[in-house]
């Protein structure tokens, strides 16, 4: 793909990732339930790959907190950012560039994305005197978002191959 091509595509990702959770906070949905901006990112990174994964990543959660207020910029957006540049990096290494299943980049992205999550929000809690423990982040992580996580499994591969199999991009 050319630079110009890759630039736009990863602009449409970003636009989605403001757009979609306005939508879902505008329906009343919560965000940390459907996890709306986490969609965008991965797209972004099974598609454009690892270098554009990160940056849409890290760029979106702060994007979307100074444009609509969420999510808060402290210090949920942080560890928004450093979770979903590791989505974005992790689906796109694997699945782009050393070609591994769709589902085990997937699953690995998510994983590794929750674990930098944890960490990051273990380090700006607790730098603040507040308490993050193990069973906070089991909740935050992969409890109170089981919506969006099964809601991540089915649409993601879906429309990586969809536009795998009509070279659509």
């Amino acid at each position: 793909m050319s630079k110009i091509k890759n630039l736009v595509l990863a602009a449409l990702f970003l636009a989605l990732g403001l757009l979609i959770p306005s939508i879902f906070h505008m329906s009343g949905l919560p965000g940390n339930v459907f996890l709306p901006m986490h969609i965008p990112v991965l797209l972004c990174g099974f598609i454009l790959g690892e270098k554009y994964g990160a940056l849409i990543g890290f760029v979106t959660p702060f994007l979307s907190s100074i444009l609509t207020g969420m999510p808060p910029i402290y210090p949920v957006a942080v560890a928004m950012a450093f979770e979903l540049a590791t989505y974005g990096f992790i689906s796109g290494y694997l699945y782009k560039k050393i070609r591994v299943n769709l589902f085990v980049s997937l699953i690995s992205a998510m994983l590794l994305g929750r674990i930098v999550s944890g960490a990051a929000n273990y380090i700006l809690l607790t730098s603040m005197g507040k308490k993050y423990v193990l069973n906070m982040f089991i909740t935050a992580s992969f409890v109170k978002c089981i919506w969006g996580i099964i809601i991540q499994f089915i649409v993601i591969p879906f429309v990586v191959k969809m536009i795998e199999k009509y070279n659509l991009v």
